[in-house]
C-alpha cells in the first residue's frame, strides 16, 4: 500500500491550526523544524503538565485527506493543516496501520507510527459538532479515534506535497493503534 503527500504543514507558536508550505524539514528524533511540537520530550500542553519529561511520541501528525470528504458530507469545512497536522495524506490506510509501522517519505524521511491522535474539545472549538465527527462508537460500543495518527521521526529529510509514501509494516505480531 502506498500513498501521497498532498499537503504539508508546521507553525512556530501555540494554535490550533498549521498553515501550509511548500516543504517541511524532518528532523531525527525531533519532529518537523520549526513547529511547537517538535522535540525530544512531549510539547502537547496537557501532557506537558502531566509530565515534562515524557518521551514525544507525537512529533508528526498526519491526517488522510479523505476524512476532510467523509465530514464534508455532514456539512463541515475542513482543509489541510485545519486539524493542526503536519501532513495530509491520501491513498494509505493511516488508521489500519499498526503501531511500528515505518512510512518512507519522498527522498529520505522516516516517520515510525506511535498511535492514534487523541482528539480533544479544540476540534468543537474550531467547528461545532466536529468531535462527534471524527470520535464516535463502533457497533461493539468500543471507541473510534478518525483524528490521524501520530509519529515519531527515525530519519530526517525534506517532504513536499507530491511526495510519494510507502509502509513497511513490523515484523511479528502486529499491535492496533491505541491513544498516545
Amino acid at each position: 500500500m502506498s500513498g501521497r503527500v498532498t499537503a504539508v504543514s508546521s507553525n512556530g507558536e501555540y494554535s490550533f491550526a498549521k498553515p501550509n508550505r511548500d516543504s517541511v524539514r524532518l528532523l531525527a528524533g525531533l519532529g518537523v523544524e520549526g513547529d511547537v511540537h517538535a522535540g525530544v520530550t512531549v510539547k502537547h500542553r496537557s501532557r506537558v503538565a502531566q509530565d515534562p519529561t515524557q518521551p514525544n511520541l507525537r512529533q508528526v501528525h498526519l491526517i488522510h485527506e479523505e476524512l476532510f470528504a467523509e465530514v464534508g458530507e455532514e456539512g463541515f469545512k475542513v482543509a489541510p493543516g485545519d486539524l493542526g497536522e503536519n501532513l495530509t495524506t491520501r491513498g494509505i490506510d493511516l488508521l489500519g496501520l499498526p503501531v511500528g509501522t515505518l512510512l518512507r517519505i519522498g527522498d529520505s524521511a522516516v516517520l515510525e507510527v506511535t498511535g492514534l491522535r487523541n482528539p480533544c474539545l479544540q476540534i468543537d472549538n474550531f467547528q461545532d459538532g466536529l468531535l462527534k465527527q471524527v470520535v464516535g462508537r463502533d457497533e461493539a460500543g468500543n471507541i473510534v479515534r478518525k483524528a490521524g495518527i501520530m509519529s515519531i521521526v527515525r530519519e530526517g529529510g525534506v517532504v513536499r506535497p507530491g511526495d510519494t509514501i510507502e509502509r513497511e509494516l513490523p515484523s511479528g505480531p502486529h499491535r492496533p493503534l491505541d491513544r498516545v
